[in-house]
C-alpha cells in the first residue's frame, strides 16, 4: 500500500512545518475569521444513494428478487460515478437478491411457490415434526392418531403424546410413495424398537409403535426419514421416558440386556408354523441356532464380573441354562417328527422363568413379564425365555 502525504498550505513555515498562530480577533494582518471548504478543511459528507436502500430493502423481504438484483447493479454504477456512500448496502442487496432468485426458481421448478413456501416455513419452525430427534419427547395437536407437521418438544417428565425412538433414513432421491413409505415404518420401526427399550420387561402394555413418514409436499422440503414413535394406544397422554439403553442402564444392567438379547433373536425367528406336522426340517434348524444363542449367552454372563447380589441368582441361571442348551441339541438332532416335539417341549421346560425373575430383581429390572408372554399356552415366549 502507498502512502501519499498531503503537503502545506504555502507561506512561511516554523519548526515542525507549523503555520504561525493567528487570532482572527487581533485584526490584521488578516481580514477577520473564516471558514474554507478546500483541501485542507473539513468537507461535507456525501449522500447516500438511495437506489442502494431500496436494493437492501428488496433483498431483505425477499420479495420481486428480480428487481432488488437490478437495483443493486444501478445503485453500484450511480455509486461508482457519483462519489456517494452505500456501497455495501448495494452489494448485500445484490446477494440477497440472487439468493431469493435462485430460491423461487427451485421453488418454481419442484412444484409452486405456495408449496415450497409452506414446507419451508413449517420445516424452520422449532415446533415441527421434522425438527424432532431420537429421545425426544413432544405433544400434538389431535395426539398420535390425527398429528400434523406442528409436534411441541416438551421434557419427558412432562405428559406428552409419543417418544421418538429411531429415525430412520429413506433410500434414493425421488419419492417412493406413500405405499412404501408405510412398509419401510412397519418393518424398521418394529426392529428398531428393542434397541432404544431394550428391557422388553420395563414396556407397559398399553405402548404402541407409531411412526411419521415424509409426504410428497416435505419430501420437496427435504424431509428424508421416517420418525418411529413410541405412544399410547388408547391415545392419552403419558409421563416419563420410555428409554432403557446405555445411556440410561448401568454396566451390570446392560450387560445382562445384552445377554439376554442373544438368545431373544434366535427364539424370534421360530418357524412359522398353525399345527404340528411331519416336515419338521425347518424347526431342527431353528433348534439348532437356540442351542447355539444359549452357548453364547452362557459365555456372555460367565464372563461378566457381577455385583454381590447378583452372583448366585446368576449362577443358578447358568446352571439352568446349561441344561438347557442340552436339550436344545438333542431337539436339533431328532429326525423323527413326533419325538422332536417331545424333545422341543422338554427344551422349554429346561428353562425355569422365575429364575430369570431372580436376576431381574437382584439387578433392579423390571420383573413383571409382558402380557403376551403370559397368554402364549404352546411354548413362553422370548420374555420368559430370556436369562
Amino acid at each position: 500500500m502507498r502512502v501519499v502525504s498531503i503537503p502545506p498550505p504555502a507561506g512561511p513555515q516554523f519548526e515542525g512545518g507549523a503555520q504561525p498562530p493567528h487570532f482572527p480577533h487581533q485584526g490584521p494582518p488578516g481580514p477577520g475569521p473564516y471558514f474554507a471548504y478546500g483541501p485542507y478543511g473539513p468537507r461535507p459528507p456525501a449522500a447516500v444513494n438511495g437506489v442502494a436502500i431500496a436494493a437492501l430493502v428488496f433483498g431483505v423481504l425477499c420479495f420481486l428478487p428480480a428487481v432488488g438484483l437490478v437495483l443493486g447493479v444501478i445503485a453500484l454504477l450511480q455509486i461508482r460515478r457519483r462519489g456517494e456512500r452505500g456501497k455495501g448496502m448495494a452489494v448485500a442487496g445484490v446477494t440477497l437478491s440472487s439468493l431469493g432468485l435462485a430460491l423461487w426458481t427451485v421453488a418454481l421448478v419442484t412444484g409452486g411457490v405456495a408449496a415450497f413456501w409452506e414446507g419451508f416455513r413449517d420445516g424452520a419452525r422449532s415446533d415441527s415434526v421434522l425438527s424432532l430427534r431420537k429421545g425426544d419427547c413432544f405433544t400434538s395437536p389431535g395426539g398420535l392418531e390425527g398429528w400434523t407437521v406442528k409436534a411441541l418438544k416438551v421434557p419427558c417428565t412432562d405428559e406428552h403424546d409419543g417418544e421418538v425412538f429411531a429415525l430412520v433414513a429413506v433410500p434414493g432421491s425421488d419419492f417412493p410413495g406413500d405405499d412404501s413409505l408405510v412398509e419401510l415404518g412397519e418393518d424398521r420401526c418394529y426392529e428398531r424398537r428393542s434397541a432404544y427399550v431394550m428391557d422388553g420387561w420395563s414396556l407397559p402394555e398399553e405402548i404402541g409403535v407409531y411412526y411419521f413418514a415424509p409426504s410428497e409436499q416435505s419430501w420437496r422440503f427435504g424431509d428424508r426419514s421416517v420418525a418411529c414413535v413410541l405412544g399410547r394406544e388408547d391415545g392419552t397422554r403419558f409421563s416419563g421416558s420410555l428409554r432403557s439403553d446405555a445411556t440410561t442402564l448401568d454396566a451390570h444392567q446392560l450387560a445382562y440386556l445384552e445377554a439376554a438379547e442373544v438368545l431373544n433373536v434366535a427364539l424370534d425367528e421360530v418357524p412359522a408354523s398353525d399345527s404340528f406336522d411331519d416336515d419338521v426340517s425347518d424347526d431342527r434348524e431353528w433348534a439348532a441356532q437356540v442351542e447355539e444363542a444359549v452357548t453364547e449367552q452362557v459365555r456372555l454372563l460367565r464372563a461378566h464380573a457381577w455385583p454381590v447380589q447378583a452372583r448366585e441368582p446368576v449362577d443358578e441361571l447358568v446352571a439352568d441354562l446349561v441344561a438347557a442348551r442340552l436339550a436344545w441339541g438333542r431337539a436339533a438332532g431328532t429326525v423323527d417328527p413326533d419325538a422332536y416335539w417331545i424333545r422341543e417341549e422338554e427344551a422349554w421346560e429346561a428353562t425355569d422363568p422365575s429364575l430369570s425373575i431372580t436376576v431381574r430383581e437382584a439387578l433392579g429390572l423390571a420383573t413383571s413379564p409382558p402380557a403376551y408372554d403370559e397368554e402364549v399356552e404352546r411354548e413362553p415366549e422370548a420374555g420368559e425365555m430370556e436369562v
